[in-house]
């Protein structure tokens, strides 16, 4: 289950999402009260750190 926390070093990057991905990740920031970057920054560590094995590069 992801763990929602706070707090990052960061590097500016600019990508595109689908828009009901947006207004999804939109609404459970301000549930969690985080910004939708700090929870976007989450998300994808979250599907880093649990990637198959022989998906890894």
């Amino acid at each position: 289950m992801l763990k929602i926390q706070k707090g990052y070093d960061s590097e500016s990057k600019t990508f595109r999402l689908p828009t009901d991905m947006v207004s999804r990740l939109s609404d459970l920031a301000a549930k969690n009260k985080l910004s939708l970057n700090q929870l976007v920054i989450q998300c994808l560590q979250y599907a880093l750190d649990n990637l198959e094995e022989d998906e890894k590069a």
